[in-house]
């Protein structure tokens, strides 16, 4: 990736990426989507994103399309590559939490996270991100508990 100074315009932007993020709703779906959701199996995984009845749906919804708006805007050049990579790293851990299954989720839903992937080809601190993510995802292992009512 080459390397550029971020604009103010870039930094209003990841600012306001933040705001949005410490909203009081999308604190709540965050923490479900990073802290309890943890799907083995992409039938887990489906029984909430596919259904619009789950009372998680929307959490899931929300967090998913929150990074993949915010990753299309890098890719769009709407917001520098560099500083978006420095400040968030969220998106790289979701994509990684999901790695396991995610052929299996992408057979039936092609689109899913494909921005935040795009980020990961097109700039290498996306994928040196990413990379760490995934480590420690792999590392968590069996380790991570899964509680019994993470899926409902």
């Amino acid at each position: 990736m080459e390397r550029m100074l971020a604009t103010p315009a870039d930094a209003e932007i990841v600012i306001k990426l933040y705001q949005l993020r410490t909203e009081a709703l999308m604190r709540e779906a965050r923490a479900w989507m990073t802290g309890e959701f943890w799907p083995k199996t992409a039938e887990e995984f489906f029984a909430v994103s596919s259904n619009p009845a789950h009372p998680h749906n929307a959490h899931f919804r929300q967090v998913i399309t929150y990074w993949e708006m915010a990753a299309a805007m890098v890719l769009h050049g709407a917001v520098s590559a560099e500083l978006f990579v420095d400040c968030n790293g969220e998106g790289f851990f979701l994509l990684a939490k999901f790695e396991p299954i995610l052929d299996e989720i992408r057979a039936r839903n092609p689109g899913f996270l494909t921005k935040t992937s795009e980020l990961i080809v097109r700039f290498s601190a996306a994928a040196q991100r990413y990379e760490v993510a995934l480590k420690a995802m792999r590392a968590r292992g069996e380790k991570q508990p899964v509680r019994e009512d993470a899926q409902e």
